[in-house]
């Protein structure tokens, strides 16, 4: 009976001592704790644009140079517009009435906003916004949101 006891004693702190390792190899690889402060929240999407990696229309693309659309007109044909944004951020626009002898032209400063993917031209006249893709400018409606609808496409300007 003796021999039992220790036989079962010795069985128990085998079992006892093969678990201790197992806890802590649980513990070794369980996630470490975190208090709030330390997690990174996530930056959010702006206009389209990530910012999670810092790149912008801005500071990402070759966005300088000239643009042309023929923009939708209430009693003509279209505007023929011309924009040139330059690195200095002055911009030189053109405005010419198709089947008219009606030409605009003003020139200014161009601003961005804060995410770096949209201009807005201040001019005498001009104060338009548009969204900076590359080779390409999207013009925005008054309260700088995309323009829908079946013409959209129409506000696209190309880079020359």
């Amino acid at each position: 009976m003796e021999n039992k006891t220790f036989l079962s004693g010795t069985v128990l702190a085998i079992l006892l001592a093969s678990c201790s390792p197992k806890e802590k190899q649980r513990e070794i690889f369980s996630a470490p704790e975190t208090d709030s402060a330390s997690i990174q929240k996530p930056l959010d999407s702006v206009a389209g644009n990530s910012l999670i990696d810092g790149h912008n229309s801005q500071n990402s693309l070759d966005w300088n140079g000239t643009y042309e659309a023929v923009v939708p007109c209430a009693d003509c044909p279209g505007i023929k517009t011309s924009l040139t944004l330059n690195k200095d951020n002055t911009f030189h626009i053109t405005e010419e009435y198709i089947d008219r002898k009606s030409k605009n032209e003003d020139k200014g400063t161009l601003e961005w906003d804060k995410t770096g993917s949209i201009v807005t031209l201040k001019g005498k006249s001009a104060n338009y916004k548009y969204k900076v893709g590359e080779n390409h400018l999207t013009q925005l409606d008054l309260n700088g949101k995309e323009i829908t609808g079946p013409n959209k496409d129409l506000y696209v300007f190309k880079k020359k």
